[in-house]
């Protein structure tokens, strides 16, 4: 039994000049995973994954430095796949954002499906929680979308952005006990709330 905290990386900067994938944590973002460092079960992180985007880079390496830890960047660990629409208005993503819950099979304009997304995510915490050789617990610094996904995949919910993480920016987290039956302990948590 592995006992897993999975966090969603917290505010970035958004450029529509940049890709996706390498938009970095903003000022707020970098505050707000250093505010995380004060949540009590830091203390008992024994390793640090990421996936292998820059703001879950940048949150992975704060947690990471704070536990005097190396961090190791997964591929499998990164949101669902949006580059076949890149940058999207915030209108315009969370409109498509919904269909990509409510039609979890299907792909909406090119994005990865939410099936294939929670398969993926799925997989990559399960060989995780097998491979690591570590005595405590696991962070894994990832993404919202995935996040949620993992969150249905745990409590049995169908896929729906009724499961998604708050919307203040990202930065949330809930605990996994991961075992022969896998489980989530909390639904997503603000990674600065006071504990």
């Amino acid at each position: 039994m592995r006992t897993i905290h999975f966090i969603s990386h917290p505010d970035v900067v958004i450029s529509p000049q940049m890709p996706i994938t390498r938009w970095p944590l903003s000022g707020r973002g970098r505050a707000r995973m250093a505010a995380a460092l004060s949540q009590p079960w830091v203390p008992d992180v024994s390793a640090v994954y990421c996936s292998t985007e820059q703001k879950a880079i940048d949150g992975a390496a704060i947690l990471a430095a704070h536990c005097g830890l190396a961090f190791a960047p997964m591929a499998e660990l990164g949101e669902n796949d949006r580059s076949a629409t890149g940058y999207l208005p915030l209108a315009e993503f969370e409109s498509v954002a919904d269909v990509f819950f409510a039609q979890p099979g299907e792909s909406v304009r090119g994005w990865e499906t939410a099936a294939d997304a929670q398969a993926r995510i799925v997989a990559a915490v399960a060989t995780i929680a097998a491979r690591d050789t570590t005595a405590g617990d696991i962070a894994i610094v990832s993404h919202g979308a995935v996040g949620s996904l993992l969150y249905c995949h745990l409590t049995g919910h169908p896929i729906s952005r009724r499961w998604d993480q708050p919307a203040n920016g990202g930065g949330n987290y809930f605990t996994v006990q991961w075992g022969s039956q896998p489980r989530a302990l909390s639904w997503w948590q603000p990674v600065d709330a006071a504990s």
